[in-house]
């Protein structure tokens, strides 16, 4: 059964990936969508409004650190 556990462990691993990257790019998503909605246009604006509230779902979903951690970017 070592089949098994190795595709559990391979399982886990995507998931943590997939957990990490969705923090990534919650956190890229929050900056530039405040940056745009900061000094863009208003439809800009609306559209920004979007990308941050489903950056706000993803980062709290996923947590705010745990891309920084999982990718070693600060420790």
């Amino acid at each position: 059964m070592e089949w098994l556990d190795n595709y559990g462990n391979e399982l886990i691993n995507t998931v943590e990936y997939l957990i990490a990257l969705g923090s990534m790019i919650g956190l890229l998503g929050l900056i530039v969508g405040l940056i745009f909605f900061i000094w863009g246009t208003k439809r800009m604006r609306t559209t920004m409004l979007g990308v941050i509230v489903v950056s706000f779902i993803l980062l709290g979903v996923c947590g705010a650190s745990t891309g920084l951690k999982y990718f070693r970017i600060f420790h």
